[in-house]
Parts: structure tokens; C-alpha cells; sequence
């Protein structure tokens, strides 16, 4: 089969999976053929061992693609992860094997300073709840829809796993570094960090633990995924639903939130320095995505 061949027949299968109105959208999408056929290919070549038709593939992504918004989802798709989780939903080995050594291997490593313990009881949740399904019910991985990267997204589930086996209602206490880990990775080689005072660093470290303490879990994931993960509004906003404005709102507030808690965490204790606080929060907005590293991932 020729290329041109090859990517109208994905393109016909999708056209036939779809509602007349995703149909429309995608029709209007200049280069939606080719897209649809880099996004096979790319999973084809990454998961080369998958025994998973195009068809099966093409029907599970249409399930994925809201009306109003298919195109936009075509565009920042996670195909190579889509293809994963969908071979997955079908129980085919070399996908779960895959599942387990490409994402689940990297799960602990998110979870912080918990017990091997708890990590392998979360990693067992995982798999009960991610990959087994029932006659009426499909495995909860069929609902991953391929619009930020599966590790991401399997990680904010095994996070809240935790919490609940520890009985714990806010995620950072899984996540947070403690003190003198989080100075390290605080903007090292940030000459204006580097002339502060080994107190000023703790107490700087201090006070954003006390500050991420207050959000909710929402804003925490917000502010994760947009200066960590380096998610857009626009990948945000296909994530949460609503507009862009408001998601862009949200990012917004959090950040406003997290930062005047900072400085009210900090105020009373450098009262006699305002140079010097002015300094730290500074710091704290310029470098926002490297302080929250080890308290929001």
C-alpha cells in the first residue's frame, strides 16, 4: 500500500467513527490525513512489539476526540501513549509489559519519600485499577484520552492511591523534599541565590512547604503541570474543560495565592530586613517552576 494509499484509509476509518459534526472539524483542519498518519507511524515505531490493528487504534482515539475540539486534540495528541494505553485496554502482553517497564518502573520515583512498602502497594493498586476490567467494564485505562503524557497521568493516580493508603487528604506531604533537598535544587547556580545565608535558604524552603500546605488539590495539580510539566493553557484548557481565559485564570490565582502566602509565612520573621525579603520572594516568582519541584511533582 502507497503512503497516500495508507493515510486516506486511516483517515476514511476515523471519518467513520466519528459524529457528522467531528467529521466537519476535522475536514477543516488543513493537514488532518498526514497528522493522522504521523501519529500511527510514530506509535508504530515506538511500540514495535504491539500486535494492535489500526482499526482498533483509530476506533479507541475517536472515542477521545470531543466534538468542538477534535481538531485541537489531533494536534497536541500523546499518540505513541494513546496506542499503549489502548493495547493495554485489549490485555495484549507486550503492551503490559511495556506499560510496566516504560511507566509504572518510573512511578516511585514520583512518590517521594514514602516506604518500599507503601510503593509496592501502590504500584499493585495501580495495576488492579488501571488494567483489569470486568465483563460490564473496561479497564480504567481506556478512559486515558491521550491529551498529556500517560507517565503524568498515571503518576497523579498513583499519588492519590497513596494518600489514601496513609490516610492522608493533601498530596504535597507524599511529594515534598525535605528542606535541605529542596535548597539544593532551589535555582543553585542563581548568583542571587547563592549569596543567601544557609538560615534564609531553610527558612525561604519553610515557607513554601507551609504555602503549597493551603492550596487545593487542584490548583497544586495547575501549577504542577504548567511550570513543571510545561503543560500551555491551551493543553490545560483541553484537560479541564471551559475556556482558556479561565483556566489561564486559575494558573493565575494559584500562583497569586501561593506567593502572598509566602510572604505572609515570611513577613513577621524579616521584619527588620524588608530588602532582604523583597529579595527571597523575588527569587521565589522569577524561579517558581524549580521551587516547586520537589513540593508539587
Amino acid at each position: 500500500m502507497s503512503d497516500e494509499q495508507r493515510t486516506g484509509s486511516l483517515a476514511a476509518l476515523l471519518r467513520a467513527y466519528v459524529s457528522p459534526e467531528q467529521r466537519a472539524e476535522l475536514e477543516a483542519e488543513e493537514g488532518f490525513e498526514a497528522l493522522l498518519d504521523r501519529h500511527v507511524e510514530a506509535a508504530r515505531t515506538q511500540w514495535p512489539a504491539l500486535s494492535l490493528p489500526a482499526e482498533t487504534f483509530v476506533r479507541h482515539l475517536a472515542r477521545h476526540l470531543p466534538v468542538g475540539r477534535a481538531a485541537e486534540v489531533m494536534r497536541i495528541l500523546q499518540g505513541p501513549d494513546l496506542y499503549l494505553a489502548c493495547a493495554c485496554t485489549s490485555g495484549d502482553p507486550a503492551a503490559l509489559k511495556g506499560f510496566e517497564q516504560h511507566i509504572l518502573r518510573h512511578v516511585p520515583a514520583r512518590l517521594g519519600k514514602v516506604s518500599p512498602p507503601l510503593v509496592e502497594e501502590v504500584l499493585q493498586m495501580l495495576r488492579e485499577r488501571l488494567l483489569v476490567g470486568s465483563s460490564n467494564t473496561p479497564p480504567r485505562i481506556a478512559s486515558y484520552g491521550g491529551r498529556g503524557p500517560l507517565r503524568t497521568w498515571v503518576s497523579i493516580i498513583a499519588a492519590r492511591i497513596a494518600s489514601e493508603l496513609m490516610g492522608q487528604d493533601e498530596r504535597h506531604q507524599l511529594v515534598a523534599e525535605p528542606p535541605e533537598e529542596l535548597a539544593r535544587m532551589l535555582a543553585p547556580s542563581d548568583p542571587e541565590y547563592a549569596l543567601l545565608r544557609e538560615d534564609a535558604r531553610q527558612l525561604l524552603v519553610e515557607s513554601l512547604r507551609k504555602a503549597v500546605a493551603v492550596l487545593s488539590e487542584q490548583e497544586r495539580t495547575l501549577l504542577r503541570l504548567h511550570h513543571f510539566h510545561g503543560f500551555t493553557m491551551d493543553r490545560l484548557t483541553l484537560m479541564y474543560g471551559g475556556s482558556r481565559s479561565g483556566v489561564a485564570r486559575k494558573v493565575a490565582d494559584a500562583r497569586e495565592q501561593l506567593l502572598e502566602r509566602v510572604r505572609m509565612e515570611l513577613a513577621p520573621r524579616m521584619k527588620q530586613d524588608q530588602l532582604a525579603l523583597e529579595s527571597l520572594l523575588g527569587l521565589v516568582s522569577s524561579r517558581l517552576d524549580i521551587s516547586l519541584l520537589g513540593l508539587l511533582d
